[in-house]
């Protein structure tokens, strides 16, 4: 764990939701809502809680994270940039041919990623074997994953989570990004999740419901369950707002996938930068 306040910690998951709505306006492709619903604990794993080395980025004692809703990349490329992995003026690559931030995070591309997703369901299980290796190994690093909610429909989240209960993996931090809106409407809608914090709750988990746009909620979250070391994986079931912190994207479900115009991009910038403490 790093030693920065809530406040530091809230600027820069600010300045990351800045960096990742430059790089959809200027590719004019991307997926800015879950980006900017993900953006706080994305801030909150990678600048405070997770042992990491940018300079090292293989290193084998490393906690791992892995983004299953791995269309919000952006986020992701913007926070590895701002820790050095790669140059900042990268960032301006976004899904052109060569570079190494495509659509979806590649291992095999881009520093820093864990492993390549984007098949929706398939993180979660990436994440579980990290975690058993983790044990089998005897090695103290942690694996940290972001799911989405509408990607909780996928019946392979499940047979994951069954499996975390199985192996007793309590060195597994599942973050549900529960913003409650999908490609094609509001989850409710097109397949409800019912309450995704029970269910995780029902498959053996550790699970805390919090507000996961609240930096301060994610931060004493985070410190409660450091050494809780009781055999169950933990679930941080996170209600969050999908666009949080551009206006005219929050709670809007059309922008799952949209790039922003120029006039809407500048605006979403006087936005973001007032924000700024």
């Amino acid at each position: 764990m790093k030693n920065i306040s809530v406040n530091e910690l809230k600027n820069i998951a600010t300045d990351l939701r800045k960096k990742a709505v430059t790089m959809i306006y200027e590719a004019q492709s991307g997926h800015p809502g879950g980006s900017l619903s993900a953006a706080d604990f994305v801030t909150a794993c990678y600048f405070r809680e997770m042992n990491i080395d940018p300079k090292n980025p293989k290193w084998e004692d490393r906690d791992r994270f892995v983004l299953s809703k791995g269309h919000v990349c952006p986020i992701q490329y913007a926070a590895l940039a701002t820790l050095g992995y790669f140059p900042l003026d990268v960032l301006h690559t976004l899904r052109q041919e060569g570079s190494i931030l495509q659509g979806h995070p590649d291992m095999k591309k881009c520093p820093g990623i864990d492993i390549s997703t984007g098949s929706l369901g398939q993180g979660l299980a990436c994440a579980v074997g990290m975690a058993i290796c983790a044990k089998t190994d005897e090695k103290d690093y942690r694996t940290f994953v972001v799911v989405g909610d509408g990607e909780a429909q996928e019946g392979e989240i499940w047979e994951a989570a069954q499996t975390a209960n199985k192996y007793k993996l309590d060195n597994l931090i599942v973050f549900v990004d529960n913003n409650n809106l999908q490609i094609d409407g509001t989850c409710d809608e097109v397949m409800p999740n019912i309450d995704l914090g029970k269910k995780f709750e029902a498959f053996g988990f550790e699970n805390y419901e919090i507000d996961g746009n609240d930096m301060q909620q994610i931060v004493d979250t985070l410190d409660k369950i450091r050494e809780a070391k009781n055999g169950k994986p933990k679930c941080i079931f996170a209600h969050t707002i999908k666009g949080k912190g551009v206006s005219y994207m929050e709670n809007v479900c059309s922008w799952h996938g949209v790039a922003p115009n120029k006039d809407e991009y500048e605006q979403a910038m006087k936005e973001l930068d007032a924000q700024m403490i």
